[in-house]
């Protein structure tokens, strides 16, 4: 039987291709090498019960029965020991897990259960015990859970006191759906994952659910506490009920905005011209070496560059008063002409130069002009800036993190609803966080990194909060001793920022250039009419020699300063001393964090071995490096890339963030941040100096890495706050690929090969476009003579249609104008490789923010091979998998979130379909994992992390990390049973 599995899972490696319909448990042990490991199977130890055999149907069977029932049908078994581990003995993962959730969800006699609840009750007798509601209904509830969890392993029976993992083998996908088929039960409490892995066996669970459903009655002497997820969304999804004509005009409104720039770029661009080279003209082609000298040309591009600057800076506080006036708490309607105002107003503010200016002390004044109520000494880290800005308010002395949302608004439904966010004084607000509208935060308050507030949440003065949603915690997220505060230090640092971007090296730089090619003969001569140059094929020529230069010459100059004017800057700051902020080490600091980032280096380097050589050059320890071929994603970031450690063996997928840097309002430190040997990083972590975990360890995507308790060593941890989960499973087990070194080496170097040639597409694509838009400009230029400025506003209109339209084709190109199909295989496996090449040269997301808050977006998307119904939202929404994700019509997508159909973990990748339906709220920062389906009607908050295989019923409200449903008895009718529109 292994014989013969063995040469199933080679034939299923070798094809690349899994079938679509099917990610069950015992298909993921197709994929896996034969000889380590035996097909998942109930372990052969345990025996049946010798109870008779029960009969009946329903709620006639006991908890842990119908668990197991639900358990065995998912991992198709026929029986399933009720004590038997999830994870270590059944080798289920999170993806079958989640299924297993959705099967109970589906079961109406039976509690709810989501995959928290699976992996702190890992097996079929935890998890009955912990959603058992009262001691004489204990069995029922406990026979019930099992049967529900035999019927998601596809088994007869389901020991009830086998541990979900360890016992049965099950994973997060399988509890996910466990859970799911819980929550279809009327007469069974809801699980959730979290549930899960606190409780991990039928039992436990169903003792758990028991002691909560005491708790959750209503009692007269004691009033019960609002769920903060059902407080923060007190009624019925207003409809997306905008009028057609209403739709259309918004978006061509748009179109002449998107219009209007280009004018006043392309009319900004001549008269800057002509007021910096006055000497320019027809017939005058010599006119670089023989007109002014340098230093005229240097100041008058000075002049050129303060008033451009201050344009930009007004115009959006301008803006803002006439068409908006001041922000009231309310309800605008998407799409009406209120929404086009707001989103004028929001698009001026994101082109603003300020808004760029991160942690500068310029922040404050310009929030202050755009109306909102800012202390003295805030510092104000992120780049997310608030949009409905008169309902702000920081108080003195507050310190807002990178990556922070609050921007005072959501969009819910049809509408965008405005609310207050209040930060009283000395509040910390960490990194990664999110904070919904109505939320308020006392004097001295903190919130942890990866945490978020729900509507309606108070943290009281003094408290700390952390989690998703905030609850109260004692540990401190800020030990930098504050220096005493010299506003003079702000002055001088904002008078130097200022210098710098107006009067140094970029003016500089930038003028250099301009005069070296304006004295390219070929090129002075466009600004003369020449009927024949579109005919002659040097004017092209010169355009794709211009556009060479420029990407092959700017990739290598911008590797040559990246890799050395930061280090001769590290020698400034050492690691562990408080400084103040706004003096010549804060410039220092930020200099490092900014020359050492690269959105494009990373897209170059990442996901491959050559990214290892890359980050050391920046200045990563790697110690006892161990190549693995996909050591680090093509998205990290850190603060300091000189003080960030990587233990061998580790893995890092998209999004990991470096948190070097710890502030006070008036002080920072810079410290070290070690990852231990051997872990795992999921998507978008955010990983502290002072985290508490070691070697070995698995970080769930969106993880809250603990700063404090004892340091986590073998286990996996998911969620915010953190709880502990299984570091791995049958189906993690050391690939085949590793058991011979001699194969390996082979396979490596050919996936080296593979990514060398990923990696010059890469470079040829990014040279087309930058060839057709020098093409465009060069055409501006011949035409000016004729048409003025118009040409040279065309040409930036035709550089953005062209920098979406060259890369759709191109992502068409790598697909084979074919889908995606749901995959699992090794990281070796040679279609992992080119789905590396389809990252690489997909639509990057940067790209479509231009487009937030517009109909084209969509549209953009339905190109894409996003299956996308009509009237969609997407206020900053991120695909990855674009053909695995299908949404329904009237959809809202707020800003920050993400739907992503894959996961990669251990050197395994997996990929499904995600299935969203009509009338969806996606709250701010939510992200959606892979093999998932939302059902009508569903609403999640904010912050919410939704596991892979979770199945969210119609009309229901989720919110948290990992997401659970509200519960029933909390949960208001409207919330549940909202109409649709």
């Amino acid at each position: 039987m292994a014989s013969a599995g063995g040469n199933h899972t080679g034939d299923r490696i070798r094809g690349h291709l899994l079938p679509e319909e099917s990610l069950a448990v015992k298909k993921l042990a197709d994929a896996l090498p034969a000889s380590p490991l035996p097909p998942i199977s109930v372990p052969t130890r345990r025996e049946p019960p010798s109870a008779p055999a029960l009969e009946g149907t329903g709620a006639d069977l006991p908890l842990e029965r119908r668990l197991a029932d639900l358990l065995a049908s998912v991992v198709q078994q026929d029986y399933v020991p009720v004590d038997a581990d999830f994870f270590a003995d059944l080798g289920a993962d999170s993806m079958v897990m989640a299924r297993f959730c959705a099967r109970v969800r589906k079961q109406p006699d039976l509690p709810a259960v989501s995959m928290k609840d699976v992996y702190q009750h890992p097996t079929i007798t935890s998890l009955a015990g912990a959603l058992a509601p009262v001691e004489p209904l204990t069995v029922s509830v406990q026979d019930r859970l099992a049967e529900v969890l035999t019927g998601v392993l596809g088994v007869d029976r389901v020991p009830v006191d086998a541990d979900f993992f360890a016992d049965l083998g099950a994973d997060s996908m399988v509890m996910a759906r466990f859970c799911a088929r819980v929550r279809k039960q009327p007469d069974l409490p809801a699980v959730s994952m979290k549930d899960v892995y606190s409780n991990p066996s039928v039992s436990a669970l169903a003792a758990v659910l028991h002691g909560s459903a005491q708790q959750d009655r209503p009692q007269q002497d004691r009033p019960q506490e609002p769920d903060p997820l059902v407080a923060s969304v007190p009624g019925t999804p207003p409809p997306m009920d905008a009028r057609t004509w209403e739709y259309v005009t918004c978006g061509a409104l748009q179109v002449l905005v998107y219009l209007g720039y280009g004018l006043l770029a392309g009319a900004v661009a001549v008269v800057g011209y002509h007021w910096v080279f006055p000497a320019a003209g027809p017939g005058n082609h010599h006119w670089v070496g023989h007109g002014m000298g340098f230093g005229e040309l240097y100041l008058r591009s000075v002049v050129l560059a303060a008033a451009t600057f201050v344009l930009l800076c007004i115009l959006p506080v301008v803006g803002k008063w006439i068409l908006i006036g001041r922000f009231r708490p309310g309800e605008i309607r998407i799409w009406s002409m209120g929404y086009f105002r707001f989103w004028l107003v929001k698009t001026l503010m994101r082109t603003s130069p300020l808004s760029r200016m991160t942690g500068s002390p310029l922040t404050p004044f310009y929030l202050r002009a755009m109306g909102a109520k800012v202390g003295r000494n805030v510092t104000i880290l992120t780049t997310h800036l608030p949009v409905c800005t008169d309902l702000i308010t920081i108080g003195e002395g507050t310190v807002i993190r990178k990556e922070a949302l609050a921007n005072g608004y959501r969009a819910y439904g049809g509408v965008i609803q405005l609310g207050t966010v209040t930060l009283g004084r000395d509040v910390i607000v960490g990194e990664g966080s999110v904070l919904d509208i109505g939320t308020t935060m006392g004097d001295g308050a903190q919130l942890g990194h990866r945490s978020s507030l729900y509507t309606g949440q108070v943290v009281p003065e003094g408290e700390h909060w952390h989690g998703s949603p905030g609850r109260r915690t004692e540990t401190d997220f800020s030990e930098v001793d504050a220096t005493p505060y010299r506003p003079w230090r702000r002055g001088l640092f904002a008078a130097y920022e200022l210098v710098a971007v107006l009067g140094l090296g970029r003016i500089i730089l930038s003028l250099a250039i301009i005069l070296t090619v304006l004295a390219f003969p070929r090129v002075a001569a466009l600004l003369e009419s020449h009927p024949h140059a579109f005919t002659n094929w040097v004017f092209y020529a010169d355009a794709v020699a211009f556009a060479g230069v420029g990407v092959f010459g700017g990739t290598v100059v911008g590797l040559v300063v990246m890799t050395t004017v930061p280090r001769v800057l590290q020698l400034l700051l050492k690691p562990d001393t408080v400084y103040p902020l706004f003096g010549l080490r804060h410039a220092a600091e930020r200099a490092v964090e900014r020359l050492t980032n690269s959105q494009l280096m990373g897209q170059l380097f990442g996901d491959s071995s050559y990214v290892v050589n890359y980050a050391r050059a920046l200045g990563y320890d790697q110690p006892h490096l161990q190549q693995t071929g996909s050591n680090l994603g093509t998205n990290f970031k850190h603060d300091n890339p000189f003080l960030s450690t990587i233990g061998t063996g580790t893995m890092i997928a998209d999004g990991v963030s470096f948190m070097n840097t710890d502030y006070s309002p008036t002080s920072f430190r810079v410290s070290r941040v070690a990852i231990g040997a051997h872990n795992f990083l999921g998507n978008h972590v955010l990983y502290p100096a002072r985290a508490r975990t070691g070697d070995n360890c698995l970080l769930a995507t969106k993880v809250m890495v603990p700063l404090d308790g004892p340091v986590r060593h073998d286990v996996g941890l998911l969620g915010s706050p953190a709880f502990e989960i299984p570091r791995s499973v049958l189906r993690d087990a050391p690939l085949e690929e590793h058991a011979d070194p001699a194969r390996f080496r082979r396979v490596l170097s050919a996936k080296n090969k593979h990514n060398l040639r990923t990696m010059a597409l890469l470079m040829l694509v990014r040279w087309l476009e930058a060839s057709l838009g020098m093409l465009a400009l060069l055409s501006a230029l011949e035409l000016s003579d004729r048409f003025g400025f118009l040409a040279l506003s065309a040409s930036f209109v035709v550089m953005l249609l062209v920098g979406f339209l060259v890369p759709i084709g191109i992502e068409h190109l790598v697909t084979g104008f074919r889908g995606l199909r749901p995959q699992l295989c090794s990281i070796y496996n040679p279609y992992f490789w080119w789905h590396e090449r389809y990252w690489k040269l997909q639509v990057q997301s940067r790209r479509m923010t231009l487009l937030n808050g517009t109909p084209f977006k969509p549209l953009v998307w339905r190109l894409l091979g996003v299956r996308i119904g009509s009237r969609v939202f997407d206020d900053g929404c991120e695909f990855v998998e674009r053909s695995l994700v299908t949404i329904g019509s009237r959809c809202t997508l707020n800003t920050g979130t993400s739907i992503m159909c894959h996961s990669q973990e251990d050197g395994m990748f997996k990929s499904d379909h995600d299935v969203i339906g009509d009338d969806i709220t996606l709250g701010v920062g939510a992200l959606v994992h892979y093999g998932v389906t939302i059902e009508d009607g569903v609403v999640i908050a904010a912050d919410t992390f939704v596991m892979k295989g979770e199945t969210l019923t119609r009309g229901s409200l989720w919110g948290g990390n990992p997401a659970v449903e509200a519960r029933a008895a909390t949960t208001s009718p409207v919330a549940l049973e909202r109409p649709l529109s």
